[in-house]
């Protein structure tokens, strides 16, 4: 749980969705401005600078030719209430199931990152189990390599079983190499989620009781707790959703619109360019606009059947996401009940490689065993163990990958696994 708490505050993917999700928030009050007023302020201030020629004023007296200076400015307020827009309830409505869709999503990266660090985790033990194995073996054939050399020495054996028994010692000093170098790989993989290289990770000695019991009794009822709760399967649900209201936002083309409008206006210095004198003017309206499309050069035609297309392709997504939800949750579903039985039968084998050692080294006391074999019973062992614990490895990532598709995985799953670790 150390590992996972750290996760959620360094890992660069789960914090990028966390952004994403603050981000698609903000979708709601977007899409709910087309359906609020809008006002708008404009203002203008300009010089005019007129050549006015020779002409009749007013009485019948000729006004003299030259240059009128006329400064203007106007001030408006226009306010606009949409009362009927098909298009902009349409985008509403998408806001909001976009704000669904992001949390779905936010929820998936959360159980993704649970995911990883268990994998990461288990990567980093499993590791260092085959550097253990790797270990004994190389100390078994190490010995046989002695005692081949002893034998040669004495006559009792050839050269040749000098050289076979190298080549093992060789062989296994390369495998312990690729197991180290696996463990610093595997350490690197959790450092890229928590930021740091981790030290020393505790190791689950045994598989709890209950976590062999599954929350549901067979596959199909985690299938149909998968398709109420795969969180994948929602997600696209809300994709096909989005795509229907695209429908109605082309179709909104072919309807009118009809806003409210009021306008406000001051204006000074108006006409001065054919009167050659200025005029305040103030004007003040309120009406109702009503726009009609009529004929658009089959645009909006065109983009109903484009988003239709889409909305066949969003139902044949979804059918898809839901049949591998029930593929999944089938594969899973026979991981854990497999790995159950696996890692019962693995705890036999590593009780019946213990009694084959202690039989063994009893052999050895009364002189019908050598060291050699005690040593290969060892080496038995330990294999027997990491083949123990990679299967309880698998048994429990198998086990929250279910939770996973079944859409109920969360840090409770995870804690009954740290108590594992903790006993």
């Amino acid at each position: 749980m150390a590992i996972y708490r750290e996760a959620l505050e360094q890992d660069a993917q789960y914090s990028s969705a966390r952004a994403a999700h603050l981000a698609a928030q903000e979708k709601l009050p977007q899409g709910r401005a087309g359906l609020l007023p809008t006002v708008t302020f404009s203002g203008v201030r300009r010089r005019q600078l007129i050549d006015r020629g020779a002409s009749i004023g007013s009485g019948g007296l000729a006004v003299p030719p030259g240059e009128v200076t006329i400064d203007n400015q106007s001030l408006t307020v226009t306010a606009t209430q949409p009362i009927y827009r098909k298009e902009n309830f349409a985008i509403y409505e998408q806001a909001k199931i976009q704000v669904v869709q992001a949390d779905l999503q936010f929820i998936l990266a959360a159980q993704d990152l649970i995911l990883r660090v268990a994998q990461a985790y288990f990567d980093i033990l499993t590791a260092q189990v085959n550097i253990e194995v790797a270990e004994a073996q190389k100390k078994a054939i190490g010995e046989q390599l002695a005692q081949a050399k002893r034998n040669f020495e004495v006559g009792t054996a050839t050269i040749v079983d000098t050289y076979e028994a190298q080549a093992r010692f060789d062989l296994t000093v390369s495998t312990e190499i690729a197991a180290r170098n696996e463990l610093e790989v595997r350490k690197r993989t959790l450092q890229q989620i928590i930021g740091r290289i981790p030290g020393d990770l505790r190791r689950p000695h045994d598989t709890a009781s209950d976590l062999l019991k599954l929350k549901y009794a067979n596959m199909q009822d985690w299938i149909t707790v998968a398709e109420q709760n795969n969180l994948a399967l929602k997600i696209q649900q809300a994709i096909v959703n989005i795509a229907k209201q695209d429908v109605e936002r082309a179709k909104a083309g072919h309807y009118p619109t009809l806003d409210l409008v009021a306008i406000y206006s001051d204006q000074k210095g108006v006409g001065g360019t054919i009167t050659g004198r200025g005029v305040d003017l103030t004007s003040k309206e309120i009406g109702v606009q009503l726009n009609v499309p009529i004929f658009q050069g089959f645009a909006t035609q065109s983009r109903v059947r484009e988003a239709l297309a889409n909305q066949e392709r969003a139902l044949q997504d979804l059918n898809n996401t839901r049949r591998n939800s029930v593929l999944q949750v089938s594969q899973q579903y026979l991981n854990v009940t497999n790995g159950i039985a696996q890692v019962q039968a693995l705890k036999q084998a590593v009780i019946s490689s213990k009694s084959q050692v202690d039989s063994t080294k009893t052999g050895q006391e009364v002189g019908v065993r050598t060291e050699v074999d005690v040593l290969n019973a060892q080496q038995l062992l330990a294999t027997a163990q990491r083949d123990l614990s990679q299967a309880r490895y698998n048994f429990l990532m198998s086990r929250l990958r279910l939770e996973a598709e079944a859409g109920e995985l969360d840090e409770e799953d995870l804690m009954q696994i740290n108590d594992v670790l903790l006993k």
